[in-house]
Order: C-alpha cells, then sequence, then structure tokens
C-alpha cells in the first residue's frame, strides 16, 4: 500500500490529471493537436528546469542519464499526445475505457518484459479486472458505442497506452540518476522539441491561433498537469510500481465525473456512483496486493 509522500503524490496525479479532460477538451477547440501538447510539455519543461537548477538540483553525471530520460520523456509524453489527438474524434466513454487500459499494458510489460513476474499476484490481477469493470460501468462505455466510434481513436488512442506504459516501465528498469524534478524537466524538454517539431512539420504553425480559452487550458496544463502533476507522476514512479501507480488511470474519469457535477451542475445516478464504488474498490485492492521486495529501489536522488 503507498504510504507517505509517495500517497500524496499518487493522490496530486489523480485529482490533477482528473481535472485535465476538460482543459484538454477545451484546448482542442481552437488549437492544433500535436503543437497544443508539444508547446506544453516544452514550456512547463524549461520553467522546471531552471526552477531545478536554482533550487540545487545537478545535472545528471552520466550521458546514459541524459539518453534514459529522454527516451522515458517521448514515450510517456508521446502516448500522452496520442490522447489529445484520439479525442478530436473519440466520444469521451470509449476513449475513457482506452486510457485506463494503460494500466493493464503497464502490468503486462512490468512483468513480463522486466522479469518481475512474481510481482503479478493473482490479488493484482483482479484488482485491474475490476477498475476497468468499474470504469466501463463509469462511463455507461457500450459494445454499440465502440462499432460505431471512429476507427481512427481507438488506434490512436492503443497506440499512446502502449507508448505510456513502455514509458513508465523503462523508467523503472533504468532507474536513471537524476533529481525527481530535473530529471522530469529533462523528459518534457525532449518530448517537447520533438513533439512541437512533428506539429510543426505536419502544418499545424499556420493554424496556431491562441484565443482566450485556448490560452487559459494551455496554462491550467502547463501549470497543474505538467508542473505539479508530472513532476509527482515521477515522484511516485521512483519509489513505487509502475502498476500500482498507473492505477490513478482508474480514478481519473472518478474525478472528472466529480468536477463535471459540482462546476456544471451534471447529473450523477446510480450507476455512476456504482461505478465509482468499483473503481475506487479496485484500486485499495491493487494496491494493496503491491509488495514493495520485489522492487529495487532507483539510484537517483528525490
Amino acid at each position: 500500500m503507498l504510504r507517505g509522500k509517495v500517497l500524496c503524490a499518487y493522490l496530486v496525479v489523480c485529482v490533477l490529471w482528473g481535472s485535465t479532460y476538460i482543459a484538454i477538451r477545451i484546448g482542442d477547440r481552437t488549437l492544433p493537436p500535436v503543437l497544443f501538447a508539444g508547446l506544453r510539455f516544452f514550456i512547463a519543461g524549461v520553467i522546471l528546469f531552471v526552477a531545478s537548477l536554482a533550487a540545487g538540483q545537478r545535472l545528471p553525471a552520466r550521458p546514459r542519464d541524459w539518453r534514459d530520460l529522454s527516451i522515458v520523456g517521448l514515450l510517456l509524453l508521446s502516448g500522452n499526445t496520442c490522447v489529445v489527438v484520439a479525442e478530436r474524434f473519440t466520444p469521451a466513454g470509449v476513449a475513457s475505457v482506452f486510457v485506463v487500459m494503460a494500466v493493464v499494458w503497464t502490468a503486462f510489460f512490468e512483468t513480463f518484459v522486466a522479469g518481475r513476474a512474481s510481482g503479478l499476484s493473482a490479488r493484482m490481477v483482479a484488482g485491474l479486472a475490476l477498475g476497468l469493470c468499474g470504469t466501463i460501468v463509469l462511463v455507461g462505455f457500450t459494445p454499440d458505442e465502440l462499432a460505431h466510434a471512429d476507427w481512427r481513436g481507438p488506434a490512436i488512442l492503443t497506440c499512446g497506452t502502449l507508448l505510456w506504459a513502455a514509458g513508465a516501465v523503462y523508467y523503472r528498469h533504468s532507474h536513471p540518476q537524476a533529481g525527481t524534478y530535473l530529471g522530469a524537466a529533462v523528459e518534457m524538454l525532449a518530448a517537447g522539441v520533438v513533439i512541437t517539431s512533428l506539429g510543426l512539420a505536419l502544418g499545424e504553425g499556420p493554424r496556431f491561433h491562441l484565443t482566450t480559452s485556448g490560452a487559459g487550458a494551455l496554462v491550467y496544463l502547463i501549470v497543474f498537469g505538467s508542473l505539479i502533476g508530472y513532476s509527482a507522476y515521477n515522484y511516485a514512479l521512483t519509489h513505487a510500481s509502475a502498476t500500482v501507480v498507473g492505477t490513478y488511470t482508474y480514478v481519473n474519469p472518478v474525478i472528472a465525473v466529480l468536477l463535471g457535477w459540482a462546476l456544471l451542475n451534471e447529473q450523477i445516478d446510480a450507476r455512476v456512483i456504482a461505478g465509482m464504488v468499483i473503481v475506487l474498490a479496485a484500486v485499495v485492492v491493487t494496491q494493496l496486493s503491491w509488495r514493495p521486495a520485489f522492487l529495487r529501489r532507483p539510484a537517483g536522488g528525490d
């Protein structure tokens, strides 16, 4: 079970990344998706890099640490960008179910690729399956909705969740020696440069017009989604199983629904409440099944 600072970091990720669903939707209305995502990561990376150096964190000493952090950033944040792109033509219910598959892929990679097969217990498998079922109930997902969805959405979302899962497990496996915040800054800078360049190469530059709502969404995502949320995710990932930390994907839709109820007067019925209960039970079961003995502490500092 997560405890102390790690639990706090996990809860920050759950709440803040649950709230970013709305900001991404708002930004997607006026800003081209790839450039929108790339600039968010690049600006956040620059700010966090300068702040980390000012706070006394040292630059990574080994070339392999720069390489590993860059790979992690490209995998994780390319996966996130896929979600931003897919949300343009994917119903919210379909998108939510595919996004939570990230934790399932993470469990697969962490178990079979990273050589930790003994760490995936029957109780953890049950928790992961319960979380997926809870999300389906929560969002009211139906097979008919999937059948009528634009095929590009599920395809891009599957690619994105695979990339995110691979990045999370690679981070746990490579143990780059860097402070948590400086490491997160390097990851965002590397991804920001590549994704912004891709957006420009795709011809999104002329379509980038920063409206008031778009600017507000971008600022919110930079501050709360990246500077605080992504740093908290990196901290939690440094100290806990990638699969256990990945259960934030189950909690994010719950936060989004609660925010919709509190801020937009959206209705919550018995089905939604049942889905929330199932999801939260799944997170507890998964966390209680985690055995820290199967993980090595990374060499990097906090």
